[in-house]
């Protein structure tokens, strides 16, 4: 006696129509992950240490002026002779020049009294050897190692901080390396920025960054206060 079994519950009955509609799904995901899209919106700024030594000066061309030619010269006046019977008085110069035997009284004034004004010259000395280096605002206390380190550290903090992607070099997908150097003078101010970099628009916004940086304390030399030079190359990378 063969056992009944109910239609309505019999599982193999609609196998078919499963299969057909599980397929029809796949297929649906795989279609709309192959036209899914993405956009390189992330940017990365890559902030390197190293000490750049030699950047090329532009020179600027010169161009030529050209003077026009002077007035032609006035016509002299035309002088009139007129003929004078009265007699004229010779004026006799005596001669201001002392004769040989004459003593004449010249004061004598000692080395002492002498003071010779030296002209102060500017020196520059390299970050890299300076004595007491320029010290970042925060970077006061420690030893002179530990305010080396905490001046880079500063700068990177500083780099990242204004760091800003100029939007039209993002457009035409322009990214490199600029090499930045700058001098820190004698009054602590940051000053001759220059730059060297694959494009303008990446030299002038590390040019608006470096100009940003704080007054610090100036480098010091034997106890006087000098120019140090320090560069930087900051890296504009498209991610």
């Amino acid at each position: 006696m063969k056992p009944k079994k109910n239609p309505r519950v019999d599982l193999n009955r609609d196998r078919g129509l499963f299969f057909v509609i599980g397929l029809a799904l796949v297929l649906f995901i795989t279609w709309r992950a192959l036209e899914l899209k993405s956009y390189d919106s992330v940017k990365q700024v890559l902030i390197e240490h190293q000490t750049v030594l030699d950047i090329k000066e532009e020179v600027p061309i010169t161009e030529t002026v050209k003077i026009a030619p002077p007035p032609p010269p006035a016509e002299p006046e035309i002088i009139e002779v007129v003929e004078d019977a009265a007699e004229i008085e010779e004026t006799v110069i005596k001669s201001t020049e002392t004769d040989q035997e004459a003593i004449v009284d010249v004061p004598v004034i000692s080395a002492a009294e002498i003071e010779v004004e030296e002209p102060e010259e500017e020196i520059t000395v390299p970050f890299a050897i300076i004595e007491n280096i320029p010290v970042y605002p925060g970077c006061e206390e420690g030893t002179d190692e530990g305010k080396r380190i905490c001046f880079q550290q500063k700068i990177q903090e500083h780099i990242r901080e204004h760091f800003n992607y100029p939007p039209t070099a993002v457009e035409m997908g322009i990214q490199g390396k600029v090499y930045v150097q700058f001098v820190i003078d004698t009054d602590g101010r940051v000053t001759q920025i220059r730059t060297r970099g694959p494009d303008k628009l990446l030299e002038a916004e590390a040019v608006r960054i470096i100009s940003a940086l704080p007054r610090m304390t100036p480098g010091k030399q034997r106890g006087r206060e000098v120019k140090v030079p320090y560069s930087i190359p900051i890296n504009f990378k498209l991610m």
